[in-house]
């Protein structure tokens, strides 16, 4: 625009020269200033002609740059959805790996409740915000890996800390402190079912404490039924058997071990009740083969040889 208003103000003083020192022209500076106007407008005619096909060869151009580079609003969010999935992924992968690594069942509840956090999350995100097909994908795929390290984790925190509670379980005195620490680990099994009542694994484990817990109570039975037995308190040894009979009838056992505990405690009873009627009876088979031996031989009875 400088350029063109030094030419048109050139031409218009070249032309108003040459028209004044000519003595045909009485108004000069009308021919001269008509030029120059012609010359500014086809400058700026042209500048603006140029300038519009220079911006439409560059419009493409930067649409192709735009879309590849991702600069796109969709596109910046659907590339920070996939980087902050990624990064979750590898915490959690980290996170599972520490667990598993080690004997304590905390880590693997932690890990449990880091994987429902993703999955909310992820939910949300997908519900809030419009993501890209790829990002969805991508998402969804993360989801399933996580769902299945959860179920993982759950499963672990329960073997983990049901075993824990049953070894403590055994290491306890008292009737009453063996069955309350074996509750708890019945109530860990009962929580892990809450979110996955069909496993397999869960329903075993709760049968096993069950059945560790009715065998403590028999245990106990047989255990006080001995001590009576070997004080020679029949009676009261063989009411304790009974005892053991009503709880082993009544928790829950395997049948096998139930028909094997169930056959030799009867046996037992068969021969305290034995060792009941020869006490009442007052006959002791143990002293009438003593006093045999203790005979001298002149008292014995001598066959006459034929």
């Amino acid at each position: 625009m400088v350029a063109t208003g030094i030419g048109g103000a050139t031409l218009f003083f070249i032309l108003l020269w040459a028209f004044t020192t000519g003595a045909n022209d009485d108004a000069p500076w009308v021919p001269a200033g008509l030029a120059a106007g012609v010359l500014v407008l086809v400058a700026v005619g042209a500048r603006e002609l140029v300038g519009r096909q220079s911006n439409a060869r560059r419009a493409p151009y930067g649409e192709r740059r735009e879309g590849t580079s991702g600069e796109t609003p969709s596109n910046r969010t659907g590339s920070r959805t996939l980087s902050r999935n990624t990064a979750a992924l590898k915490t959690l992968q980290k996170m599972s790996s520490e667990a598993d690594s080690g004997t304590s069942p905390e880590p693997h509840l932690d890990a449990y409740h880091t994987c429902e956090e993703y999955l909310t999350g992820t939910e949300e995100l997908m519900r809030g915000t419009e993501i890209s097909r790829e990002s969805r994908a991508a998402l969804r795929s993360g989801q399933e890996r996580v769902r299945s390290m959860q179920r993982h984790h759950m499963l672990m925190w329960a073997r983990v800390a049901a075993r824990q509670i049953t070894q403590d379980a055994e290491q306890r005195v008292r009737l009453s402190d063996k069955i309350e620490t074996a509750l708890r680990g019945v109530s860990v099994i009962k929580t892990a079912q809450r979110h996955y009542p069909d496993e397999i694994e869960l329903i075993e484990s709760e049968d096993a404490i069950r059945e560790f817990i009715a065998s403590v109570k028999v245990a106990h039975w047989v255990e006080l039924a001995e001590r009576n037995a070997f004080r020679g308190q029949f009676k009261r040894a063989i009411d304790r058997y009974h005892d053991a009979l009503f709880y082993l009838g009544r928790e829950s056992l395997r049948e096998e071990l139930r028909i094997e505990t169930s056959t030799r405690i009867g046996r037992e009873i068969e021969l305290l009740r034995a060792r009941l009627r020869i006490s009442r009876s007052g006959f002791d088979p143990s002293a009438t083969d003593s006093n045999k031996r203790d005979r001298p031989d002149n008292d014995r009875k001598t066959v006459p040889e034929m």
